[in-house]
């Protein structure tokens, strides 16, 4: 048996760790890259992916069959504050990897997102016409460029609210801001705390075990192209908070109904970003999980993590 090695740059994420830890399980010889938090699944692997040098350095000593890049500035806030930050990690550092990718023949997966988009119209296949309205979603579509003009090889992933529960995560990031919005939410109703909710920004949440099963299939199928890989129900963040209450049985009049200007966020958000999933269930002949199906198996990871 030929066993395959996975290289995964943010390794010690919530689909990094989720995408590691199921790739040990199916046999492969998994090395996890990380550049501040080592991770829990896999061979450690230390570089910052926005240093040429160190990526080159970094695939030599893994010596990968194929690489996932997961690792991204996502607080859209910083990525408007911050742009050349930005840049350097979401579009310098995916243009390295792919270019890395090339030289050693490997496959490379990028991992976009659904705010490549304006949210205009929402229900976004992958033939609609990309239209960021800010500096992450700029910098993530430039990522895909670079893997376009740089690999010979890719698959593009573009997901949309990705969330999971995982017991090595604690539920802030370094930066403060909340690891993902179910944890965070979970967290804030189990403490009885009100949370202010939007009611007007609609998307297709993603549970992080399907989408790394689903990246997983794509890579032994030997897939090449753009994906769009999420759960199959659109709904708003107010309709996923109150599913989530539910689901937990957790009081949902702790939610507090409000809309996107009330937040006074620096960068905009699409309305609605939601995204198609037809492709890729046609690709692998399978059925994206509805939100009650993910959302069941959120709840059950999550019970059985706190018992």
């Amino acid at each position: 048996m030929v066993v395959l090695r996975i290289l995964i740059t943010g390794a010690s994420g919530l689909l990094g760790s989720k995408l590691a830890q199921l790739a040990i399980r199916r046999g492969y010889e998994v090395y996890s890259g990380y550049n501040e938090h080592a991770p829990t699944y896999g061979t450690p692997l230390k570089f910052d992916a926005s240093q040429r040098e160190a990526t080159r350095k970094a695939f030599e000593i893994a010596n990968p069959a194929t690489i996932v890049h997961a690792a991204a500035l996502t607080d859209v806030d910083k990525c408007e504050v911050d742009r050349k930050l930005a840049r350097a990690v979401n579009a310098t550092g995916t243009r390295n990897v792919a270019e890395a990718c090339r030289e050693c023949g490997a496959k490379l997966v990028f991992i976009s997102t659904d705010y490549v988009f304006d949210g205009v119209k929402g229900n976004y296949s992958e033939n609609d016409q990309p239209n960021p309205i800010n500096y992450y979603g700029i910098s993530k579509l430039e990522g895909e460029k670079a893997v376009i003009e740089s690999c010979n090889d890719y698959i593009i992933v573009r997901s949309s609210v990705i969330y999971g529960w995982i017991a090595s995560l604690t539920s802030k990031s370094s930066s403060g801001k909340p690891l993902n919005f179910a944890m965070w939410l979970t967290n804030k109703l189990q403490n009885n705390e009100m949370v202010n909710i939007v009611t007007d920004q609609y998307s297709t949440p993603t549970l992080s075990d399907s989408l790394a099963q689903t990246i997983l299939a794509l890579c032994e199928k030997n897939a090449m192209g753009l994906y769009h890989i999420t759960g199959r129900t659109r709904l708003s963040r107010f309709e996923f908070a109150l599913k989530l209450a539910e689901k937990l049985n957790l009081s949902q009049t702790l939610i507090n109904q409000i809309v996107t200007s009330q937040l006074k966020q620096v960068a905009k958000r699409p309305m609605d970003s939601s995204l198609k999933v037809g492709k890729i269930e046609e690709t692998l002949g399978i059925k994206m999980l509805t939100i009650d199906e993910a959302l069941d198996i959120y709840c059950k990871q999550e019970a059985g993590l706190k018992s």
